[in-house]
């Protein structure tokens, strides 16, 4: 019965990657691994109770990804997706850490006698630090799997409504407005306050903060978003996944029954 389970599990699975647009797979790859890059500079602010890193003029289109993936495939494909880019990003980490320890000299570090401080310090950002790349994974599975259900669950109570734009964009703005805020505090707890010395009002401003940045970016680009959705059931993309989603949860009712 549980290998079965797990068969069926991975046909699921399968079928979902050969469904999903590839060009949105690989955008939203790219996003979280820039973000996660991006996160190692913090940005200078004049007040000492606001505190930013520059990871938060890119992490909004993770979310914006994921709230287009879970209004089209639900929210068990955004997860899994999710999760998937999360091990290539880790695996493309642990190949930047292999660069940064193999000897040689970065181009930008040829400054006269500062060569050696330079070069170290672009080999720690470029193959980054445990704790960073530990921090910003946990603390992005975490908001990614608030924003997948959250944003599912607004959309189900507007059973009759699913498809209008009124509804689209009060499902992205709550669960982005939530997924940042854990996003951007859960990191910021973990790594900027236990490494970096920031205080949890910091942490605090700074989640608070970096939502606002999402959500401006949102109305930049919710309308987009909405058309793609639009677009993709009109086509039918995704048709094998969601049809065979269907019937594994028709399955799944009529054994409950029994």
């Amino acid at each position: 019965m549980l290998k079965q389970k797990i068969k069926n599990e991975w046909q699921e699975f399968c079928t979902l990657m050969k469904n999903v647009p590839t060009i949105v797979v690989v955008l939203f790859i790219i996003s979280i691994f820039a973000m996660n890059l991006l996160a190692n500079k913090s940005i200078t602010v004049p007040v000492e109770w606001l505190a930013m890193d520059c990871g938060i003029i890119i992490s909004w289109f993770a979310f914006f990804t994921m709230d287009i993936l879970t209004k089209h495939f639900g929210p068990k494909a955004a997860n899994e997706i999710t999760i998937v880019a999360v091990l290539v990003n880790l695996f493309f980490c642990f190949l930047m850490f292999i660069a940064s320890i193999i000897t040689g000299v970065w181009g930008e570090s040829f400054v006269s006698g500062s060569e050696a401080v330079i070069n170290n310090a672009l080999d720690k950002t470029i193959g980054g630090t445990w704790y960073v790349v530990l921090g910003s994974t946990i603390a992005f599975l975490v908001s990614a799997m608030i924003n997948n259900f959250s944003n599912y669950g607004i959309g189900k109570i507007f059973k009759k409504n699913q498809d209008s734009i009124g509804v689209f964009v009060l499902r992205t703005y709550i669960s982005t407005a939530v997924g940042q805020f854990v996003d951007n505090f859960v990191f910021a707890l973990l790594v900027s306050h236990f490494f970096f010395g920031w205080t949890i009002v910091q942490c605090i401003t700074c989640a608070a903060t970096g939502m606002v940045v999402e959500l401006l970016c949102e109305a930049i680009f919710f309308y987009p978003a909405f058309l793609i959705t639009k677009r993709w059931k009109k086509n039918e993309v995704g048709k094998e996944y969601l049809e065979l989603r269907v019937k594994e949860m028709a399955d799944e009712s009529i054994n409950n029954g029994n």
